[in-house]
């Protein structure tokens, strides 16, 4: 099988393996792991931000963001399209009381500045309303096909949130995909967020991990969060080294996979029917004309290709660390046979 479905099913390296077995280990809760205490340092630094919380997830990570950013009975305005909104199991409702206020999401991946505006109150001293107590963001956008936020849009929404006195956070789950495509260090893309999530799980190849930063008053609160959501993981520092390793070493190799899927679109947009929203990083989306997407899907699984079904009858592929161009090769070849 050559899996295609997500960047989550990557594998940890050698090295990975190795620091894991070898990590010096204390009580996280305590604080006292000295091997997530490294990884939180060097997250923080990567992404220009004080502090850093390890978690269990990226789910878990916005999760916590938007409980401290957000008091219950407040609106978080999200993407129509974003994982937050859609992949999430409406958690920020379930445990913190927030509501979602979900704007269409342009093609481009961005939330237009006027919807945005739209989302607020008219008369926000009104008791009848919800306030918007946060605006997020994702980059790179999943949905939207992995696209890379424009330029100074980031710098936009962030002046327009200043202006309602609410802060903003970014779920950059991809974000290292975003910083590799765009060419722009990852602390730059997340200056103007007062929160980001990211994972070390997807591209980054690590076993199980995301991270949070902010300032140390705002991780302070994420960690009592994290604590009462059950993701005080102890000796957790047999997963920070290998986020470690992924920060130091996997970071730079995304651009192979940006490749990847550019061989990979190329080659599907070969095939009869297909047609292709080209990608900008590791996510590529098709549709096949007069197929339906879960008959394409069962299709390229009777071959050994996974993909998934993935809204408005598109199918997605993901490529990761451990899928090759070799295999991007096969998976053509092999859905050539079954979408004649």
């Amino acid at each position: 099988m050559i899996e295609l479905r997500s960047d989550t099913f990557t594998l940890p390296t050698k090295k990975m393996l190795d620091a894991m077995v070898s990590a010096s280990l204390g009580d996280d809760v305590y604080a006292e792991d000295p091997t997530v205490n490294r990884l939180e340092k060097l997250a923080a630094n990567r992404l220009g931000k004080a502090a850093a919380c390890l978690m269990p997830s990226g789910t878990m990570g916005n999760l916590a963001a938007l409980m401290v950013h957000a008091p219950r009975g407040a609106k978080a305005i999200v993407g129509a399209e974003s994982d937050i909104h859609l992949y999430e199991a409406a958690g920020a409702t379930v445990c913190g009381g927030i509501a979602y206020e979900p704007v269409p999401n342009a093609p481009d991946g961005t939330l237009p500045l006027e919807a945005i505006e739209a989302a607020f109150p008219e008369d926000e001293d009104d008791p009848q309303f919800a306030r918007p107590a946060v605006i997020c963001l994702e980059n790179t956008q999943n949905r939207c096909g992995g696209v890379v936020l424009p330029t100074g849009y980031d710098a936009e929404v962030a002046a327009l949130a200043r202006a309602r006195g609410v802060p903003v956070h970014l779920d950059g789950a991809r974000l290292f995909n975003a910083a590799i495509a765009s060419r722009v260090p990852a602390a730059v893309l997340a200056a103007h967020a007062d929160s980001v999530q990211f994972c070390l799980s997807k591209g980054l190849a690590a076993p199980v991990g995301s991270v949070v930063v902010g300032d140390d008053a705002f991780i302070r609160r994420v960690r009592r969060v994290r604590k009462m959501l059950g993701g005080g993981m102890r000796q957790a520092g047999v997963l920070a080294a290998a986020g470690i390793v992924a920060l130091h070493e996997m970071v730079e190799r995304l651009s192979g996979d940006h490749e990847r899927a550019g061989l990979l679109a190329d080659g599907l947009a070969t095939l009869p029917g297909v047609q292709v929203t080209p990608p900008q990083t590791n996510i590529v989306l098709f549709t096949v004309a007069g197929r339906d997407a879960a008959d394409v899907v069962a299709a390229a699984a009777s071959v050994g290709v996974a993909v998934n079904t993935f809204g408005h009858g598109r199918v997605r592929a993901v490529t990761h660390a451990g899928v090759d161009a070799d295999d991007v090769e096969r998976a053509v070849q092999r859905l050539r046979t079954v979408l004649r």
